[in-house]
């Protein structure tokens, strides 16, 4: 499939930029969308597809935030010559019953296993960069983390792990109709990723417990909109749960390697100076 182009949705994203980093160092050819990228892609405005779908063949694609965009866009990606679409979900979608966390995703879900062509999706828990890149960062640089997230076992992935998965999936044979459930090696506790990050960063931080109920309100609070902090509070009820807690066996299965571990990120990330 080297001659054909590889369109990444969510190109400036975490796992995004990290499978077009990818590709491209392997030598092929990439388009890079997303609402703020030269190849303009919004799942909002359906304007924005054709232009992005020409030409490509294998397609990367982060569910729209909405339920219902992907079931118009993956038959218009079909129809424009795609024939293996690489989705990313999140842990256990097919186990969250009622809930109203994750309706985007396991929509998106559906219109590829109906697409026709090639499909894989990844389903990961929480990413280990989410501490540097994205919601937990400025509560850590604040020096108080505050979840309610009790002592549910989570087991953080790293998003270069997310991401050679993708690359392998995107590019490989052997990947069409697996779902793979991808963890870290092992499951920590909120408050031992945060001491984690505080040892080896040398930064004074804490985690604190929370009610759902203070945690939404906090959220609000901190110019978070009421929809956002409602869905974040609906994710970890199933965490509480235990929906993402167990690890598997998938990256090692995929990549003939197990996962980095957290404690691999951490350094890795305090020594770039994440938390300085």
């Amino acid at each position: 499939m080297s001659e054909h182009i590889f369109l990444v949705l969510g190109a400036t994203g975490k796992t995004g930029r990290r499978v077009t980093a990818r590709l491209r160092a392997a030598g092929r050819t990439v388009r890079a969308a997303s609402r703020s990228s030269e190849a303009r892609f919004d799942w909002t405005d359906p304007a924005t597809w054709d232009d992005v779908l020409d030409g490509v063949s294998a397609a990367y694609v982060i569910a729209p935030e909405v339920p219902g965009p992907a079931h118009d866009f993956v038959p218009r990606a079909v129809a424009a010559g795609v024939r293996r679409f690489v989705l990313l979900s999140a842990r256990g979608a097919d186990t969250w019953g009622d809930s109203t966390f994750g309706l985007d995703m396991r929509a998106a879900e559906e219109a590829v296993r109906a697409s026709g062509v090639e499909w894989t999706i990844l389903r990961p828990p929480n990413f280990s960069q989410n501490f540097d890149e994205d919601v937990f960062h400025a509560p850590i640089m604040a020096g108080q983390l505050a979840l309610p997230a009790h002592d549910i076992v989570e087991p953080f992935i790293d998003a270069d792990d997310v991401a050679d998965v993708a690359v392998a999936a995107l590019t490989e044979p052997g990947h069409a109709g697996h779902t793979y459930e991808l963890s870290g090696p092992r499951g920590l506790t909120f408050r031992e990723a945060v001491e984690e990050i505080a040892r080896v960063s040398g930064r004074p931080v804490r985690y604190v417990d929370v009610s759902p109920e203070e945690y939404v309100a906090a959220s609000v609070a901190q110019g978070i909109s009421p929809e956002v902090a409602s869905y974040l509070n609906e994710m970890f009820d199933l965490m509480r749960r235990g929906r993402f807690a167990k690890t598997t066996d998938d990256v090692h299965r995929v990549l003939g390697r197990p996962p980095r571990d957290f404690e691999t990120y951490v350094a890795r990330a305090a020594a770039a100076g994440a938390w300085r």
